[in-house]
């Protein structure tokens, strides 16, 4: 595990954003930025990192731990759908497919739990007992495992704006997707989730909800942005679950839901300014992305040195001379 030290250090020169002039106009994502070619899009994943769907700061090796971690992921469940991975020229670096995004995001969930306003807990703890078209029943705790995963989805909400949550009959009512293709969708979340978690559970982890995003690459769906990383996902120690949900604390996570709460306990969920990150858990956050990287892999995280605007640039070059 990277020292605490060195994570302090690092603060100094976090990968925050990156111009790229040579590959012209650059988007931006809350996490990602990006170039669009003529076959492809670069995707630069920064240290960026978002809650309640707003950008709250920097954290040292987020990018990489993402970036490389996700490249794990796709790699372990290309059977079951296509992905938009190319290649990965840094580790920070993907270059993807150029892809249309469908607007609804596939959520499933195994468990009942969460702070934000989509997550069916929040929703249960104030009272609603039909979430996302399906009814739930009285007296269930936080935390509690659902009988058999379900999907809850999203609309992909434009940057700046909060995700919405959204039924399935609401997804065919508003046709943001067809019936063909939402099914895809769904067989292919429910697929993915599976194959996830048992994954997961080798290394003594509960993979407990996640999130997948779907485009249309010449006709066919392909699974894109990013796949079972502590962004998209939460994670829980399966040692001491059990023990923890009967004595009614917070299950020992790996993900950035402490973050969350961190946010949450200085009454902020996303509106208004945002408290400023403590160093403490800036440093925190990093640890966890780093440690959870490990887990999963079975592998060392191997941190590039900082800074690394200059390295990405010309592993860019590199590729598409070469390519």
């Amino acid at each position: 595990m990277i020292s605490k030290k060195r994570l302090t250090a690092a603060r100094a020169k976090l990968l925050k954003t990156i111009d790229i002039p040579i590959l012209g106009y650059k988007y931006q994502g809350k996490v990602r930025d990006y170039y669009k070619t003529r076959n492809f899009r670069v995707l630069i994943t920064t240290d960026r990192i978002s809650a309640f769907d707003r950008v709250l700061g920097f954290i040292p090796y987020k990018g990489q731990v993402l970036n490389q971690l996700s490249a794990f992921w796709f790699k372990k469940t290309e059977d079951i759908i296509d992905n938009h991975i190319v290649n990965l020229p840094h580790p920070n670096v993907a270059i993807v497919k150029e892809t249309i995004p469908y607007t609804v995001e596939m959520v499933v969930r195994g468990y009942i739990t969460g702070v934000t306003s989509t997550s069916i807990w929040r929703a249960y703890e104030l009272g609603e007992r039909k979430i996302y078209g399906m009814k739930f029943p009285e007296g269930l705790r936080k935390n509690q495992k659902l009988p058999e995963p379900i999907i809850t989805p999203t609309t992909k909400a434009k940057h700046g704006a909060h995700d919405e949550r959204i039924s399935h009959d609401e997804i065919l009512k508003r046709k943001l997707v067809s019936q063909k293709i939402l099914s895809q969708m769904e067989e292919a979340s429910l697929k993915l989730y599976k194959r996830g978690n048992q994954i997961c559970q080798k290394q003594g982890l509960i993979l407990v909800d996640t999130k997948y995003e779907f485009g249309n690459y010449k006709g066919e769906l392909v699974l894109i942005d990013e796949i079972h990383t502590p962004d998209s996902s939460r994670f829980w120690k399966a040692k001491n679950y059990k023990e923890k949900l009967e004595k009614g604390l917070e299950p020992e996570n790996f993900d950035k839901e402490f973050f969350r709460i961190w946010y949450t306990k200085q009454g902020y969920r996303g509106d208004g300014k945002p408290p400023k990150m403590s160093i403490e858990l800036q440093i925190k956050t990093a640890m966890r992305y780093i440690k959870i990287y490990e887990m999963i892999t079975g592998k060392k995280f191997k941190p590039e040195r900082y800074p690394l605007e200059n390295k990405i640039i010309k592993a860019i070059r590199l590729y598409f001379k070469g390519g």
